[in-house]
């Protein structure tokens, strides 16, 4: 039944409903014609034992084919014979027992059959005041046979119906998932490489709406697409660069001969390419590692202060090296986070803080709705116009820092790891100039904030 298109399935069970429906009409009708037509010759009998009660004593006891059919009439008599019968020579109409009733005040009306007569017979019943009783009878067969060409009918046109009635519930079908197949075929050449849209009927029903609905996951799925491709595009690149100085150096230590000083020059380049190799392979396992489910942390109770003092003093030769200043705002709020994940976040702000910026770089807890803030912030340039909406892209880098070696992973690790403990990473410039970049993580009670204090770096 699986392999029968939905368009028979919808007839089929449309059909047998109007099958149900429609015996269901059919013997309704039958029922009430029936009944109509017995109701027509009780009528009948009742006008002709009136008439007949009011004219006894004559010859006749009734007219014999009042409305249209033979009427029989007999008069019985208080003893229960029959007296007078038209025509003459009938069998008693009806039986002493049934009888009985009439001769005690009750009016009888019943179909039995009669002796010598063929088909069923409707009989009439009433009591005579004094004088026993009146009893009148109609045949049933006019009724059969209006019946029998009723069934005949019925039959002839209920089928008739349901044929026609099948026949529009396919079409009705048929056109209503017209556009469910327009896009079955439209959706059968979309690729990745050629991306499409469904067509979306007018009709602004549930299909139209199962259109819209598809072409924003298509379009979705597409720009997923196009960010994979950007993504393997731009880590190739990354890759190629360093690979491509590391082969470098090492052809010309191997070119010929050189002193000492040469080849350890040659490593020493060899082995800073190797470790930003190294770096840009962890950053993105963990964006891949991201990618297929949520980034694992193990959250801990752990002080802001020491998280921020440990990345400070992480990078406190390096920005001695660069004159540059570190400052951390101690702080006795707690988090409840990875301090590793926590570290790494800091570190990447950091890097790029002396990497990009200028002057001193300030670290600090900010507590604000029941969360901590983790700002670097530094008194460079900031950010260029129209980069903080893309900042925490992966490969998102400004033009200024492309020609830095900056791989454009470090914002977007340090947005997957506040994501990771239910925060959220954010970007600003400062009023005076600089950068504010921040991430949130969950906090624990603690209180008091300290001034900002020079951590083991040099002043600029």
């Amino acid at each position: 039944m699986r392999a029968v298109p939905i368009r028979v399935r919808l007839t089929l069970a449309f059909a047998l409903v109007m099958a149900i429906v429609l015996a269901g009409v059919g013997l309704l009708v039958h029922h009430r014609v029936a009944g109509e037509l017995l109701g027509t010759v009780d009528q009948t009998l009742r006008l002709q034992a009136a008439e007949a009660l009011s004219h006894h004593g004559h010859e006749q006891i009734v007219d014999p084919d009042a409305s249209g059919g033979t009427t029989l009439a007999q008069l019985v008599g208080p003893d229960g014979a029959v007296a007078t019968s038209q025509p003459s020579g009938l069998p008693p109409l009806l039986t002493s027992a049934q009888l009985t009733p009439v001769l005690h005040g009750r009016r009888v009306l019943r179909t039995v059959d009669i002796a010598g007569r063929a088909g069923d017979w409707r009989v009439l019943a009433v009591p005579e005041s004094g004088s026993g009783a009146i009893v009148l009878a109609r045949s049933l067969a006019p009724r059969a046979e209006s019946l029998d060409h009723l069934r005949h009918e019925l039959v002839l046109i209920l089928p008739l119906a349901l044929l026609a009635a099948s026949l529009g519930g396919y079409a009705l079908a048929a056109g209503a998932l017209r556009p469910v197949e327009a896009m079955r075929r439209r959706a059968a050449a979309v690729t990745a490489e050629q991306p499409g849209r469904l067509p979306v009927p007018s009709s602004g029903d549930e299909i139209s709406r199962l259109a819209v609905t598809l072409n924003d996951m298509l379009a979705r799925l597409q720009a997923a697409f196009e960010h994979e491709r950007r993504f393997v595009a731009d880590a190739s690149h990354e890759l190629r660069t360093p690979l491509a100085l590391l082969q470098t150096e090492l052809e010309l230590a191997l070119r010929r001969p050189r002193p000492r000083e040469e080849l350890e020059e040659a490593l020493r380049s060899a082995a800073d390419e190797t470790q930003r190799l190294v770096r840009l392979a962890e950053d993105l396992l963990l964006i891949a590692r991201a990618d297929q489910g949520p980034l694992p942390i193990r959250p801990e109770p752990v002080a802001a202060a020491e998280v921020l003092v440990v990345v400070a003093s992480r990078f406190a030769v390096r920005a001695d090296a660069l004159r540059r200043e570190l400052r951390v705002e101690e702080s006795e709020v707690l988090l409840r986070a990875d301090p590793l994940r926590v570290e790494q976040a800091l570190g990447n702000l950091v890097d790029n803080a002396l990497q990009y910026g200028a002057g001193p770089v300030e670290l600090s807890a900010v507590e604000a709705d029941g969360v901590v803030e983790l700002h670097v912030r530094d008194a460079g340039v900031g950010f260029p116009e129209g980069f903080r909406e893309r900042a925490f892209d992966r490969f998102s880098r400004a033009d200024e820092a492309r020609s830095r070696g900056g791989s454009g992973l470090g914002l977007s690790i340090v947005d997957l790891i506040a994501r990771a403990h239910g925060g959220q990473a954010g970007a600003g410039n400062r009023p005076r100039g600089g950068a504010d970049v921040w991430f949130s993580v969950p906090r624990l009670p603690g209180e008091g904030v300290r001034p900002l204090q020079p951590v083991g770096a040099a002043r600029g």
